[in-house]
């Protein structure tokens, strides 16, 4: 087989991602009992792009946020975060599109644990299939 025919081949097999919703410096709810409202993304772990473009995420993805509303120990204070529900819809593998009301995460320990106990709302099923311990607290998984 050529060089060609290789390349041609490896363009054939589909890549399954997400279409991104939130980026850098995007406001979201947190949707745990962990103290914070609101946090704001700063970063996304793991995310090798071009130069000057905003770290893109989706859900599933763990990004680091800033606490900017909530009780007066977390403000302003850096921690992991995984994203549960984003407003941009996304395409799933059976063809079906979601869309969530709002953009939500919760907050995560570095070695993954849940810093709350319990999830305010839905949590979509592909941070579930990622997070094992999310999918143990949510009560809704769509």
């Amino acid at each position: 087989m050529s060089k060609v025919s290789k390349r041609i081949k490896r363009r054939i097999v589909p890549r399954r991602k997400l279409s991104t919703g939130l980026s850098t410096r995007s406001v979201i709810l947190c949707a745990d009992n962990s103290g914070a409202r609101e946090l704001r993304v700063i970063q996304v772990p793991g995310y090798k792009g071009r130069k000057r473009r905003l770290p893109p995420a989706s859900v599933g993805d763990m990004v680091m946020v800033s606490v900017t509303e909530g009780i007066p120990d977390m403000r302003h204070k850096l921690f992991n975060a995984v994203v549960v529900r984003q407003r941009k819809p996304y395409k799933r593998a059976d063809g079906t599109w979601i869309q969530f009301e709002d953009n939500a995460a919760i907050i995560m320990t570095p070695d993954g644990e849940t810093r709350g106990s319990n999830i305010k709302g839905a949590v979509a099923r592909e941070a579930t299939e990622r997070w094992p311990r999310v999918a143990g607290i949510a009560r809704i998984i769509v």
